[in-house]
């Protein structure tokens, strides 16, 4: 196992993730690359309806891509391709296996990330074992068909309060409403349309990261 699976700490900045059906006609690998390159320090895979062993050679590549830009590679969901490609983690959400079975699966060589959406949720990860959590989601998003209704920055709130446990904000994150997320105390955040739906990402990530820099 690499040295930076071992690592616990979530980086702060831009938890990317991928999405091919918004990436305006690009594969993974393409949006990957830019996205990488921009120095992004954290990208999740995450496909719904790809056949595994397609997802599976695109995860080896972006494992690859990953290690040579020194970021965080976690999969969405499928700890059985996070083991098989060597990510550093995996994230899981409330409907997917039990954090502790995960756990016992997956060992202490992978960081478990959980998506929460109460302060109940945050606490039973907490109590479970998780690396870190999801926060969200805090805006309305049309990116996953299940997601639950918005949570709002009131969570976010509790959270930053309340808890120690490294976490993510996701959930309907745009360069307009950026600063009110990092101002609420978000160190990590997750954008997906609003970077793969972007025809220019390059530009879009300085943008976001100069926001970042700005309210941190």
């Amino acid at each position: 196992m690499n040295s930076t699976s071992k690592k616990r700490t979530l980086p702060a900045g831009i938890y990317a993730l991928t999405s091919e059906l918004h990436s305006l006609g690009r594969s993974n690998l393409e949006v990957a690359a830019e996205i990488l390159a921009s120095g992004v320090p954290i990208l999740q895979y995450r496909e719904k309806d790809k056949k595994v062993r397609a997802m599976y050679e695109e995860c080896l590549v972006l494992r690859a891509m990953t290690h040579q830009y020194g970021a965080m590679f976690i999969i969405n969901d499928h700890l059985d391709l996070a083991l098989a490609v060597g990510a550093d983690g995996v994230h899981i959400g409330q409907d997917d296996l039990p954090l502790s079975k995960v756990r016992e699966l997956v060992g202490h060589n992978l960081i478990i990330g959980v998506s929460t959406h109460s302060p109940a949720q945050a606490l039973a990860a907490v109590n479970g074992g998780a690396d870190y959590i999801g926060v969200g989601p805090l805006f309305a998003t049309h990116t996953k068909i299940d997601v639950c209704d918005p949570v709002g920055l009131d969570y976010l709130d509790y959270v930053v309060k309340n808890l120690e446990i490294p976490f993510v904000a996701i959930g309907g994150i745009k360069e307009h409403n950026l600063a009110a997320v990092v101002k609420a105390g978000a160190r990590t955040v997750a954008l997906v349309t609003e970077i793969v739906g972007n025809p220019e990402i390059t530009g879009k990530i300085k943008r976001l990261q100069r926001i970042i820099e700005t309210q941190s």
